[in-house]
């Protein structure tokens, strides 16, 4: 396939699994300040911030070089929290701006691009169950999915004339290094995930990796968000809720 795709935060996790998986198809452009190592020669990094309006053309640019570019991926994310009762507002509100900056830049970036070479693309954003069900303690990051889901649907809305289909993935628990760090300390954690999950465990990166690869590929699907969670969403259990 003749094509390219930008990924952001691609540098591990589950964005690593979502490039390497996309490089069997096409070339990849990591967009990450981290440096990315691949297996794959169709993979290349761009050091950088994917906040940043310069670095998103910039990587639309570099991954234009390879083939046309014809998906990008919202991937990266910031985890940090703040609470309402111990945080400013300012402060809140700045830790949701983190994340729903990243999928803003990144959709303005590849409409942009997608316009002035006019052709359509697609655009899959990475989201979390938590946009609809959120866990304690998560307050800004689950605000902010809630608003990259919103902006999946009005920018489907907005340039499907234009044949730019753009969807979103809304994640459950996936293993990754970070998670395994956490379930290293906390023995616990692989049964109640297990519970959490119809399914009966936490997902893998390449599960999100196979759905976005769907999404970037699926000509009449547009303005949705597909759950990629093992059925967490569906059962709805309360993780706090011991």
């Amino acid at each position: 396939m003749n094509a390219s795709f930008v990924v952001t935060g691609a540098s591990g996790g589950v964005g690593s699994a979502i490039a390497e998986h996309l490089a069997t198809i096409g070339h990849v452009v990591n967009l990450d300040p981290a440096p990315g190592t691949s297996t794959s020669p169709r993979v290349h990094s761009l050091g950088a911030d994917a906040a940043d309006p310069a670095a998103a053309a910039a990587a639309a640019e570099l991954a234009e070089q390879h083939g046309p570019l014809t998906g990008w991926v919202n991937n990266a994310a910031v985890f940090r929290d703040a609470a309402l009762d111990t945080a400013s507002a300012k402060e809140v509100a700045a830790l949701i701006a983190l994340n729903l900056d990243l999928a803003v830049v990144g959709c303005h970036a590849a409409v942009r691009h997608f316009r002035s070479h006019s052709r359509p693309g697609a655009i899959v954003n990475v989201s979390s169950h938590q946009a609809q069900r959120p866990v304690r303690g998560a307050l800004p990051y689950a605000t902010a999915k809630a608003a990259v889901e919103g902006l999946t649907r009005a920018a489907a809305v907005d340039h499907g004339p234009q044949g730019i289909r753009v969807n979103a993935v809304a994640l459950g628990s996936i293993t990754t290094a970070r998670s395994a760090a956490y379930a290293a300390v906390h023995p616990e954690a692989q049964r109640l995930l297990a519970e959490l999950h119809p399914l009966g465990h936490a997902g893998a990166p390449r599960d999100v990796a196979h759905a976005v690869a769907f999404l970037l590929t699926a000509e009449f699907v547009t303005g949705t968000v597909l759950p990629v969670d093992g059925g967490r969403a569906a059962l709805g259990l309360d993780p706090e809720s011991r």
